[in-house]
């Protein structure tokens, strides 16, 4: 499993709008220049984003993107099911065939049961990370997601 590079500069780009102090917003060229990105490829970002009701767009000469709610009301999975959805879900068995048109382990399968509960046990805690955890530093957003995740395991 790997997390794409939309989902890591879609949350980034997020991050960069709610830190703007400004009611005008970001610009695209001023978001390409702090994640070093192509103008095409934030745009396809910043329409994921706008898509997903994460970000609108402000018009005008000094026009950019702003956020569409609260950083509090900005979920994580929400964000991720908007850029690329999730990990797993049922449809990747029927992708991974091997050479025959349906699995050999379509019936009886323990690794789609390993899957699941990854998906199942990453969901619950994405869904509890707000985009407003995520605004601090490096150390205040471990020490918020510390205390999520010693929430989310508790015996």
């Amino acid at each position: 499993m790997k997390i794409s590079a939309q989902d890591e500069y879609g949350i980034r780009v997020l991050l960069q709008i709610a830190r703007e102090p400004g009611e005008e917003g970001l610009s695209i060229l001023q978001l390409c220049e702090a994640e070093g990105l192509s103008q095409s490829y934030m745009a396809k970002i910043t329409r994921a984003l706008r898509l997903g009701d994460f970000i609108e767009s402000t018009r005008g000469r000094k026009g950019g993107y702003i956020l569409a709610k609260s950083p509090d009301d900005i979920r994580i999975n929400e964000v991720l099911d908007a850029l690329g959805g999730a990990l797993f879900d049922d449809s990747f068995c029927q992708s991974h065939t091997g050479v025959q048109r349906i699995c050999t382990n379509s019936v009886d399968c323990s690794v789609r049961s390993l899957w699941r509960i990854i998906q199942i046990t990453l969901n619950n805690m994405l869904e509890r990370i707000t985009l407003r955890d995520l605004m601090g530093n490096e150390n205040q957003a471990n020490n918020i997601l510390q205390k999520i995740l010693e929430e989310n395991v508790r015996p």
